[in-house]
């Protein structure tokens, strides 16, 4: 059973990571709200660095989609991203304002609805069952044709959910941020299971997204940095581990939250932490492979040999994924407020707060390209050879891979 807590190999740095931890946590503070009472925290503000041109440019993705959604209701107080709902040429974006709009393989608009609250946890579409799910602020999720716009029903759940949903195996997985994750059932929405998690006093405002472990088992990130294996059919737990580990004698000082979604690739799980520790665990010994120090509020990339990660500061940093090894690390996108990184081909996207996107260069972290849309980027999404965007001003684009 994984339910050993994790630690540092080193206790010597302990002082070190908690001094990292809350120096980069202010910026944190900055772009996103934090849970509970914090009054009397002055966060100390740091200047988004100029970015330098690119001496050689190359020209890696093209654009072929755009349309801007609106941000009517959206807060620069308030972090939550929305995603694009896109699985098989469908694609269905929302607004936090309401509005859900489902488009065709060519781009072109078939339907819109107003659900009649704000949206919270962004779009996903199951392409078999041709259904979008999405959650609203009051803690309703629902459920829609994705090619009609028809709702198909709606439920109602102890609190919100932030996170997009993961439809599997005819169950609709959920995160609520009261500390419940929900199974519903895909044609119904009724309640087939629910596990309760721990929720700590305070914590960053947002979560993880529910991601598959295997065809059978949900992974879950909660507020109290832990991973949480259950079924999917029924919930039943299969393992619960500790990733983040908050160091100090505040609640503040002690977050350590796992909004960045897990990460799964080649029976390898790679996941992050608000508190500063990055795990790398191999999922047939159920060893770990690496624990290094590093935090983030983001998702992690992978490729055949790197581990890819975007820090609270800005920094991009790649690490080997056999053993935590640092390859390079980048700085010239430092506090720029950096999405998830992701593989786009062989490249590694990540985007800012200008709406940039930055293409790297796995090999040597290099920047290579850039591409621009309207508006502050907090997450990416590739789908295949596409990349698509949200940012905060509403605007979606989606650029194809052209090298």
């Amino acid at each position: 059973m994984m339910t050993q807590s994790i630690r540092s190999s080193n206790m010597s740095t302990a002082n070190i990571i908690k001094k990292t931890v809350m120096h980069v946590a202010v910026l944190a503070v900055m772009s996103t709200a934090v849970i509970g009472c914090n009054r009397g925290i002055k966060p100390v503000v740091n200047d988004p660095v100029d970015l330098i041109q690119i001496a050689e440019p190359v020209t890696v993705l093209q654009p072929v989609f755009s349309a801007d959604v609106g941000n009517k209701q959206a807060s620069k107080k308030d972090p939550l991203a929305l995603q694009v709902g896109y699985a098989n040429g469908q694609m269905v974006t929302a607004s936090r304002g309401g509005d859900l709009i489902g488009f065709d393989n060519a781009g072109e608009r078939l339907w819109s609805v107003n659900v009649g609250d704000q949206i919270t946890g962004g779009v996903t579409v199951d392409a078999l069952s041709q259904t979008a799910i999405i959650s609203t602020r009051s803690g309703q999720v629902m459920a829609f044709d994705s090619t009609t716009g028809a709702k198909r029903w709606q439920q109602q759940l102890s609190g919100s959910v932030l996170t997009p949903a993961l439809v599997s195996n005819n169950r609709v997985i959920l995160s609520a941020n009261d500390g419940f994750l929900h199974g519903l059932s895909l044609q119904t929405g009724q309640s087939v299971w629910q596990f309760a998690t721990q929720v700590p006093a305070i914590s960053v405002r947002g979560s993880a997204a529910p991601t598959l472990l295997d065809s059978k088992t949900a992974l879950l990130a909660t507020a109290d940095g832990r991973l949480h294996a259950v079924t999917v059919d029924s919930g039943l737990p299969q393992w619960s581990r500790r990733v983040g580990v908050g160091m100090g004698s505040s609640e503040v000082e002690r977050m350590s939250d796992v909004d960045g979604t897990p990460t799964v690739d080649q029976n390898q799980l790679f996941a992050i932490s608000y508190s500063g520790q990055l795990l790398g665990i191999d999922l047939a010994s159920r060893q770990v492979l690496f624990v290094n120090e590093l935090a983030s509020l983001k998702s992690l990339a992978v490729n055949n040999q790197q581990v890819i990660a975007t820090s609270l500061d800005g920094k991009v940093v790649a690490y080997d994924r056999s053993n935590g090894e640092m390859l390079w690390e980048s700085d010239e996108l430092a506090y720029r407020h950096l999405t998830n990184p992701v593989m786009i081909g062989d490249y590694i996207a990540v985007g800012d707060l200008e709406g940039v996107v930055h293409l790297f260069n796995p090999a040597n972290g290099q920047i290579i390209s850039r591409v621009q849309t309207k508006g502050a980027l907090t997450n990416l999404q590739v789908q295949g050879s596409r990349l698509l965007t949200q940012s905060t001003s509403g605007q979606v684009a989606i650029w194809q891979l052209i090298r």
